[in-house]
């Protein structure tokens, strides 16, 4: 008889947004931030025993098993192409007829590490429809832009591990739990590793007890998540919450987590 997996949940903190309060985020000055935390206890589920039953218009994000040979994300050519097979990935996932990427970012929590690059210790959703239409507007010629953005759209985010994952993991929250009443603005200033970067809009997600959050525990290099963050059909499942937490049960001499995210915008026909 096969051995059953070992299903990994976990108890942890998580740092949610008071209630009712718009955040302020520097990560490249974190001392700058004003980011009022509202900590609470939650179950962090083993997401893989039902990784073949997600979709995006049901729980907002899917795990994949999709290797990449990129190994030297900090060459800009390797990055280049491994921005493209993320981009490829998502028209799959998603039937796009379009996508593009922006904003790659490696994040690791080793000493000295700069804070661009730190992992975001906050419940929250990387951006909504102004900043989404801001990019759009950046990376496409201005009337293909405008005809894109007249049609449904969707900001997706692929994250990776560069290693496997030993510390500082990403939990990422079912998206038909979250509810719109419960996400509260947030300003990033100098997001992307660009101090001079115009303020990026999003939102950071306040508690509600029927919150489902999932990790990958262990997460190797060959799979990876991917998170709808905003759809332009507002009647869809959207607003992935997500949030670096510590895991507990992470041993002293655990390796720093080591991570790239690309954020995409699939444009469908």
């Amino acid at each position: 008889m096969a051995s059953q997996p070992i299903v990994c949940d976990v108890q942890a903190t998580m740092k949610y947004v008071v209630r009712g309060e718009k955040a302020t985020f520097h990560p490249g000055a974190r001392e700058k931030s004003y980011w009022p935390v509202d900590e609470h206890q939650v179950t962090i589920r083993d997401v893989r025993p039902i990784a073949g039953q997600l979709a995006f218009d049901r729980n907002g994000f899917v795990l994949v098993d999709e290797p990449t040979d990129v190994t030297d994300f900090t060459d800009s050519g390797e990055l280049a192409r491994y921005c493209h097979e993320t981009e490829t990935l998502v028209r799959r996932l998603t039937g796009a007829d379009k996508v593009v990427s922006f904003g790659p970012m490696i994040r690791t929590n080793a000493g000295g590490a700069h804070g661009h690059n730190l992992p975001a210790h906050g419940a929250h959703v990387d951006y909504g429809a102004r900043t989404v239409a801001d990019f759009t507007r950046d990376l496409l010629p201005p009337d293909e832009a405008e005809r894109r953005l007249q049609r449904r759209h969707m900001l997706i985010n692929v994250w990776r591990p560069i290693v496997r994952v030993e510390s500082a993991p990403l939990a990422v929250c079912d998206a038909s739990t979250v509810k719109r009443e419960d996400l509260f603005d947030s300003e990033v200033v100098g997001g992307l590793g660009d101090f001079n970067r115009r303020s990026l809009w999003g939102f950071n997600l306040a508690h509600h007890a029927g919150h489902r959050w999932y990790w990958v525990p262990h997460m190797q290099p060959w799979e990876a998540l991917a998170f709808k963050l905003f759809d332009s059909d507002a009647g869809a499942v959207q607003f992935t919450a997500h949030s670096a937490f510590e895991d507990p049960n992470t041993p002293p001499d655990a390796a720093p987590r080591q991570s790239i995210e690309v954020r995409t915008i699939a444009y469908l026909s």
